[in-house]
This record gives C-alpha cells, structure tokens and sequence, in this order.
C-alpha cells in the first residue's frame, strides 16, 4: 500500500444533518492509463425526452444525501442499454469509516442499495427541497474490494459512484451542466498546465444559493498517469462539492472532484479523471451500454 505524506484531504461531504464538514486525508500518486483499458459501450436507447434544462428539478450539480453519510454535490447523467438513466457522485459520498480512512480498497461504505436523495437549496440549516430520489448501484470502492484491486494508485484515486434515478423522478432530469452547458462528450486526452477548466459545486456550506456554485480556473496538468488533474479555481471546492463535475475548455466532461490539497499546492482540488474512472465502470460494473448523457443545452463559457 502507498502511504503518503499527509499533504491531501479528500473531500468528505456534509453529514446528514449537514452538521460535519471534516476533510479526510487521501493518499497520493494515481495509476497509469494503462491499468485501464476503454471498453466500447454497447449501443444504447436514448432517452425519448428530458426535460428542460430550465425547469428540470435533477441535473448535474443537485445536492444528493446517501443515507447515513452526508451531502455531495453530482456530477453527470449516464444512461445504459435498458434506457435507465444515472447520477453519478463520488464513491466517497457512501463512506462510513474514519475521515483517515481514504484507501478505496480498504475504506468502509454503505452497501450498493442505499437510498440516495436529490435535493436542491440545501444549508447547514436545512436538508433543502427533496427532487427525487435513486439507488446506490455502483461504487468504485466496493467494486475494487471484491475484485481484489491491488494497484495502490487505482484504489486512491478512483473515486466514482453512480445512482440509478428511480423510474418516477426520470421525467424531471435534464443532463446539462447548470449555468456552463455541455458536456458534449468525454474528454480523453487529459490536460495541460494553464488549460482553464470549469465546475459547478453545490455545497451547502453555501446555504443553497446556487449564484455561488459556478467555478472557473486552471489545471495545474495531468499526473500519476492520466489519473488525476490538480486544478486551481478561484475559490476551492469544500465539502459538499465533493464529485461535482469539471469540464475542459471545448466542454468535454474532464472529471469529479475527489480531494483538497494542503501542500505542496495548498487549496488546490484534485480531479478524479472521468474517461479512465467511466471506463472501469464500463468494465466492472455489470452494466451494460453505460454512457455519457451530453447535455442539451450548448457549452458557452462566459467567464
């Protein structure tokens, strides 16, 4: 196992009650893309309609709750072969152990099954409005644990989860990234130092106000192999965005908020790598045709 210095901290999200913002130490380093390997999804049906990106109460950037741990921020809508639609969050939003406990192959969670709830103006005062609800039915961790994962750079940095969107609340998702626009695809190619990216967190630490969650900044690069993306934005994300979305500046779904670095770049965010942490779900999940939803609505940066 790769322990390293405490320089760090995952993004822990709020608790239930939004009464605990601790950040938790991560480990370093990420693994190459070739631990990897792409697998082509197979054809999928297509939502016959979403809702409007104006109106829609589910989309990228709601609050969602896991039963027993706390309030993440989602990052993109997946659809599969069987035209079930997703949420995707951090694995991390489950977790049930120490804030020490970071190791994704050895980290407690809750159980692939657990209720998770989409909420939009939540605070540290308030849960906020409830506009719907799914299951917990991917989570990288407990995926990795059953398969015995050893590599200790994929266990610290793949960090995805996804929750399928119960039947009832679909009619009311729409994919595309609040106030940005896009995703109009997956990025595969990573990035460079200086290349400006862009995120929506949705912290409650913000009391609900949602004017406050658009981010734009930098990346720092592409390290531990394609893995992660340090970026800096103007303001960091803090718990409660933990998994919100980052796209790259053509609109390409970049990657998921996982950590905040103390040292040797204080306040800057680690982004977990969207196309290599996809495509061991595509891999390991079970569930077929798994894709990315692109959004309705154009990428048109304005800041």
């Amino acid at each position: 196992m790769l322990v390293a210095p405490k320089s760090t901290r995952r993004l822990a999200g709020l608790a239930a009650a939004f009464s605990s913002a601790a950040l938790a130490v991560t480990l370093a380093g990420a693994p190459g893309a070739e631990a990897v390997k792409p697998v082509k999804p197979a054809k999928t049906l297509r939502v016959a309609t979403w809702a409007p990106a104006a109106s829609a109460g589910i989309t990228p950037g709601v609050q969602t709750n896991t039963a027993g741990s706390g309030q993440c921020t989602a990052n993109f809508v997946f659809t599969d072969a069987a035209g079930a639609v997703y949420l995707g969050q951090a694995a991390h939003c489950a977790s049930t152990g120490e804030a020490t406990d970071t190791d994704g192959c050895l980290a407690d969670s809750l159980p692939l099954g657990t209720r998770v709830t989409f909420n939009r103006g939540g605070s540290l005062l308030s849960a906020g409005e409830q506009v719907g609800a799914g299951t917990l039915v991917y989570s990288s961790w407990l995926t990795m644990q059953g398969r015995g994962e050893s590599d200790a750079d994929t266990c610290a940095y793949n960090d995805f989860a996804l929750v399928k969107i119960n039947a009832g609340d679909v009619a009311d998702v729409n994919p595309s990234i609040p106030f940005w626009g896009g995703p109009v695809g997956v990025n595969q190619a990573g990035t460079a130092a200086g290349d400006r990216v862009y995120s929506f967190g949705n912290s409650g630490i913000r009391f609900g106000i949602e004017q406050l969650s658009p981010k734009t900044g930098i990346s720092l690069g592409t390290d531990g192999g394609g893995w992660n993306h340090p970026v800096y934005t103007l303001t960091p994300g803090v718990p409660g965005d933990s998994g919100s979305a980052f796209l790259d500046g053509e609109g390409k779904a970049l990657g998921t908020l996982s950590t905040l670095a103390l040292a040797p770049l204080p306040a800057s965010n680690g982004v977990g790598d969207l196309f290599r942490e996809l495509s061991y779900a595509q891999q390991f999940s079970g569930i077929s045709g798994l894709k990315l939803a692109e959004g309705t609505e154009p990428f048109a940066p304005i800041l």
